[in-house]
């Protein structure tokens, strides 16, 4: 009896004792099933991090904070981000896209990027003949947009029939939606205001020295003065500006 007894309860005692074994490995196991979902989640918010930051200065880089315009024949627009990079480039007109297909300015400097159109041998023809320049600097920031119409009348050179003007953002975007370059756009814009019936359309396909001749005709053979008119410069020293 006695030693039926004892069998019994070392039965007892083995199986609490393997209760115990397995509620060990149990629970060792199960604090490693949750670690390493932490160890994951981690990783996980470490990733998203890093791609959020990769992708928010890709987006900062690659957005035009800032525009250029630039009318002779060619119409051309740049837009450039607050790196001073040209980062969009838009031809208006066909002369204008044909120009930058052969013309690389993605990535340059603005005022490289200006100096390399200026330099090239069909806007030097246009020049040459006597065609009206426009070059039009559209910023928010008040500062920043005097650098820059600084730099754009030292790229310019002034002369006659030379014009550098500077506006807000706005008109970039009023201008995009006539479907005009912002330069081309402040001519028609003075052109309406004599003419009230004429139409974006109307000075599409215009040389900005045509859309000039046509308010100086309307406004009794004088061009009207506007805000900017003219290359003169704002209390800076002149900016280097070269091509490449």
């Amino acid at each position: 009896m006695e030693d039926r007894l004892r069998k019994a309860f070392a039965a007892v005692e083995v199986e609490e004792g393997l209760k115990e074994k397995t509620r060990a490995t149990l629970l060792e196991k199960a604090q490693g099933r949750r670690a390493r979902p932490r160890r994951r989640a981690v990783c996980a918010v470490a990733m998203a991090s890093l791609l959020l930051f990769v992708g928010v200065g890709t987006g900062v880089f690659f957005t035009p904070v800032s525009a250029i315009s630039i009318d002779i024949n060619p119409s051309i627009e740049l837009g450039v981000n607050r790196f001073d990079q040209v980062v969009a480039v838009k031809g208006y007109n066909q002369v204008g896209q044909e120009l930058l297909d052969s013309i690389d300015l993605r990535f340059m400097d603005y005022s490289q990027a200006l100096a390399a159109l200026l330099a090239d041998d069909r806007v030097q023809a246009y020049r040459e003949q006597g065609e009206s320049l426009s070059i039009f600097v559209a910023c928010d920031d008040q500062q920043k947009g005097d650098e820059m119409l600084s730099k754009v009348e030292t790229c310019a050179g002034g002369g006659p029939g030379v014009h550098c003007l500077s506006g807000n953002w706005a008109e970039s975007q009023a201008a995009q939606a006539a479907g005009l370059s912002c330069g081309k756009y402040r001519a028609f814009l003075e052109l309406q205001a004599l003419d009230p019936s004429a139409a974006p359309e109307d000075v599409q396909g215009l040389t900005m020295r045509e859309i000039r001749e046509r308010i100086a005709a309307l406004s009794g053979g004088e061009v009207p003065a506007s805000p900017g008119q003219g290359c003169g410069h704002h209390g800076g020293h002149g900016h280097a500006c070269q091509a490449g």
